[in-house]
């Protein structure tokens, strides 16, 4: 298995480089003028070993939709993660790492009929419902699929409430609809929920999950025999979050109410795996000055034109309700400080990345960075107004080199590290790494093949070789 179609090899480096150094190295290249992202794939490979210590007995199903990204796709499925697939494309794309159609969940309660034919033609039986027509239509195009109910109940706070639009009401509607279900002669597997994506009430996990255990023993009144929970999305993933009050409610309402071994658990986290992994960078190319500059009558505010905006990258601001924080990349000792405004590219006054922030005075060609850009961003762009999505660039450090060496079989020669001595290297625009092709030939741990990764370098990680 080769995938064809990827932007460039990963870059690996030793302790003394980090995120912001290869941003510079990348910015400081003559032709470099369109935005960019890093992808620091370890942040990845951490935020699974934090999902599996803080919640062993909870399988994550990665939601595709977070972030599609054929890299990210093909780490998290190396790691031993299943996929929340919302379309037939996610389910393709899915499948085109290997992935078993046993690892995929088809978690869109409101499924199109050609989706559903899709789903039965290559295997995927596992999927959501919330209502009684979806039963008829998966009765008439799959009926021997696995089907899970999903049902309503919100966090009170959540970036992205989604009961407005999904789940039944688990009192009023979700017993009817199992009567239903059981009269078509319908598979019905377990309970789903989704809090709302970016959840801040953790114990709203404990509500939800008491609601599925009533729905559990009211299926067994009827002849089924529930095996399957699914608790959803909701975790947060920038810097400095943390999973662990969630995992708390979690763990304590699973014991209380789901003791049984047997039972699966899944869950679908999202943002949690990506969001922290990306850091865009985007070029200041025009510069507006409103108001008097030295009469004090009026204070000067600044606005800046970077090349990208809401319509790209940044729609997470306007879907994801998303606050970014710029950081300029380079240092600006002593220099004067302005309210300022951050606009895109496009010539529509909605594309306003920032209304008001206080940066230093900077110039046009300077660059700004953007951390925790990994969530709701790159799978929504467009390249409105002929604006160009940004390219991603990977890195991974040494120390997951070290840990996947014993697995990938390559020589020395056939990659470059990226060193301490780089920065001041850094210092001259026509001093500059280059990068080999990185041919390797992998043992998948879970998939008992090999590939030849032509692209990239860490295709496939054993996640056992991680202590």
């Amino acid at each position: 298995m080769k995938i064809e179609n990827i932007d460039e090899p990963v870059r690996i480096l030793n302790s003394n480089v980090d995120v912001k150094s290869v941003i510079r190295e990348i910015a400081q290249d003559v032709n470099q003028e369109e935005a960019f992202y890093v992808c620091h794939l370890d942040e990845i490979v951490q935020k699974h070993r934090i999902w599996e210590s803080r919640m062993p007995r909870v399988e994550p199903h990665y939601a595709v939709k977070c972030n599609d990204n054929i890299t990210v796709l093909e780490v998290l499925a190396a790691l031993g993660t299943s996929f929340d697939c919302a379309s037939k494309v996610e389910i393709a794309k899915v499948l085109s790492v290997g992935v078993s159609t046993d690892r995929i969940i088809f978690a869109n309660p409101a499924k199109p009929a050609s989706h559903v034919r899709y789903a039965a033609s290559v295997g995927v039986a596992t999927m959501t419902f919330d209502n009684e027509s979806e039963l008829y239509k998966i009765q008439n195009l799959y009926p021997n699929a696995r089907l899970v109910i999903r049902i309503r109940c919100d966090a009170v706070d959540a970036q992205c409430p989604l009961g407005m639009k999904f789940g039944c009401d688990p009192v009023k509607d979700a017993p009817y609809l199992l009567d239903i279900a059981k009269s078509l002669n319908l598979n019905v597997v377990g309970v789903s929920f989704h809090v709302g994506s970016g959840c801040r009430e953790a114990t709203v996990f404990h509500r939800a999950i008491s609601f599925c255990k009533d729905l559990f023993n009211y299926a067994d009144n009827l002849g089924y025999c529930f095996t399957l929970l699914d608790i959803g999305g909701g975790y947060p993933g920038v810097r400095g979050s943390s999973i662990d009050e969630i995992a708390n409610v979690v763990n304590d309402a699973l014991d209380i109410f789901f003791p049984d071994p047997s039972i699966q658990i899944i869950a679908e986290p999202g943002r949690f795996y990506v969001t922290s992994a990306y850091t865009l960078t985007c070029n200041i190319h025009s510069i507006r000055n409103v108001g008097n500059r030295e009469d004090g009558s009026r204070k000067m505010h600044k606005m800046y034109y970077i090349n990208d905006g809401v319509y790209g990258s940044f729609n997470c601001i306007l879907y994801d309700h998303q606050v970014v924080k710029p950081q300029p990349l380079r240092d600006y000792v002593g220099t004067k400080k302005y309210s300022s405004s951050i606009w895109g590219p496009t010539c529509d006054g909605l594309d306003q990345v920032i209304e008001d922030v206080v940066l230093p005075e900077m110039n046009i060609g300077d660059w700004i960075v953007f951390e925790d850009m990994g969530a709701y961003t790159l799978p929504v762009a467009s390249p409105f107004n002929g604006f160009p999505i940004p390219k991603v660039h990977y890195i991974a450090s040494e120390s997951v080199w070290n840990m996947l060496k014993d697995v990938v079989t390559m020589s020395e020669d056939s990659f470059k590290m990226m060193d301490g001595s780089m920065s001041k290297k850094l210092e001259s625009a026509n001093n500059r790494y280059n990068y080999s092709d990185i041919p390797a030939t992998i043992e998948l741990p879970h998939y008992n093949q090999k590939v030849v990764a032509g692209d990239h370098l860490l295709n496939y990680i054993n996640i056992s070789l991680i202590e």
